[in-house]
């Protein structure tokens, strides 16, 4: 019998009651019944809700691809940023080799591009694409998004100075607008490979798509079973109106009950640094989805035991304005064992013969023992190991979770306006046509 992801409340107990959760729940359930019937906020962005069936007719085409790109070249440059880019970095870090750049046996790199307009990271990542061989798969629904337009512009024209444009075209995917945007005619004109990013899927609800599915399985990670796991926890959240077996149910109802306690900081806590791009995808997730109108839980995340050594102290003994989030991983994947030494000059040796992950997990039960008797409130979500079927469930555990908690929130969870502040200054400091004035304005207020 195959284990699933599940959901500990118990170091919350303190803070809010579990019969506190089950009754906010069973309030919460008219919820699930809004995204199904696709009758609340932002109704035309639920594709998300049937992917793990979607995009089944799309995988065979999805691995071809991967398989083709793998022959001919030994990188392939993702260029994309915020969805675009942080649930295929999520899945790639999280299940692949902690070192595969550094590997000696035949793989398969996928670097990342276009995520940020940092000179000297695209100057160093130049360096690098000079001596490899390599691909090219962008991801802009608009095509002009600047980070990723930027980093394609600039990397596609390094890609056909090495071999030239017509055998750098048939090196280039597109993920994009099936029919609007500027990525779109280019790749037509250019010939380029393309998939298409739904119009009913917004871009941090999109890593069960192309978008996220070509890189990671560029990673040789296997995709069908990420979806397996994805479809696994659709059948235990989507049509679950169960307060008490439905774990995102009780995510969303036990968070909120923490916010309306005075905790408006939600900390995700690791014990693997594996899952360290999981966490800054989960901030985008909700950070995108709830914060507005003046309203949301802030997102922050921790790497332990690492973090323990700085913002251990914080959370431990500072404000009390914070909850915790930890992700449980039951099993590792690999073995190491502490080795006994005779002279014990390390004083180690009465933890001889343990695995590392017996010491891990033990940091991890002390910590949130630590923590909860420091007064603060802990979820925990556990999962038996960190594969491709546990991450889908994680990925659709978080998205069902996040939609429900919008809607408890009262707002849309499925639109991000406040992104769009920074770009319209940005575009009138750099005199981008149309934004003439409003540029003259801000360098007078600069």
């Amino acid at each position: 019998m195959i284990e699933n992801l599940s959901i500990n409340l118990r170091h919350s107990a303190a803070f809010v009651s579990f019969e506190e959760i089950i009754a906010h729940a069973q309030q919460s359930i008219r919820h699930i019944d809004s995204l199904n019937a696709g009758t609340g906020p932002g109704n035309n962005f639920l594709g998300w809700l049937s992917l793990p069936d979607d995009i089944l007719p799309q995988i065979d085409k999805i691995e071809k691809t991967a398989r083709h790109l793998q022959s001919i070249s030994d990188t392939t440059v993702v260029i994309g940023i915020g969805g675009s880019y942080l649930g295929a970095r999520a899945v790639v870090e999280g299940i692949s080799h902690s070192f595969s750049q550094l590997l000696k046996t035949k793989h398969h790199d996928v670097i990342f591009a276009g995520q940020n307009i940092c000179e000297d990271y695209m100057a160093d990542l130049l360096e690098i694409l000079d001596e490899r061989n390599y691909s090219i798969a962008v991801i802009s629904k608009s095509g002009v998004t600047t980070e990723p337009a930027i980093a394609f512009r600039i990397i596609r024209n390094h890609l056909e100075k090495k071999i030239g444009k017509s055998a750098a075209a048939k090196r280039i995917i597109a993920i994009t607008d099936s029919k609007r945007g500027a990525l779109r005619p280019l790749a037509e004109i250019n010939g380029y490979e393309t998939f298409v990013i739904p119009d009913n899927i917004g871009g941090r609800y999109s890593v069960l798509t192309p978008v996220g599915l070509l890189p990671i399985a560029l990673s040789g990670i296997d995709i069908r079973t990420l979806v397996k796991g994805a479809k696994s926890m659709e059948e235990i959240t989507r049509n679950n109106k169960n307060a008490t077996t439905n774990p995102s149910l009780l995510y969303a109802s036990a968070r909120n009950l923490i916010l309306q306690s005075g905790r408006p900081i939600e900390i995700q806590v690791g014990f693997t640094p594996k899952l360290h791009y999981f966490s800054e995808w989960w901030k985008q997730l909700y950070g995108e989805s709830e914060g507005k109108e003046g309203k949301g839980i802030f997102p922050a995340s921790v790497d332990m035991t690492t973090d323990l050594h700085s913002l251990g102290q914080y959370i431990q003994d500072g404000q009390r304005i914070l909850f915790e989030t930890f992700i449980s991983v039951k099993n590792p994947e690999k073995k190491v064992t502490i080795p006994l030494e005779k002279d014990d000059s390390d004083q180690l040796n009465y933890l001889a013969g343990q695995r590392l992950s017996e010491v891990n997990q033990n940091a991890e039960a002390a910590t949130m023992l630590a923590h909860y008797d420091g007064k603060v409130p802990i979820i925990t979500v556990n999962i038996p190991s960190l594969d491709e079927y546990y991450m889908g469930q994680l990925i659709y555990f978080f998205e069902m979770a996040c939609a429900i908690s919008g809607y408890i929130l009262d707002v849309n969870p499925f639109d991000q306006p406040g992104v769009e502040a920074y770009k319209k200054n940005m575009f009138a400091l750099l005199n981008k046509p149309g934004f003439e004035e409003a540029g003259k304005k801000i360098r007078e207020r600069l």
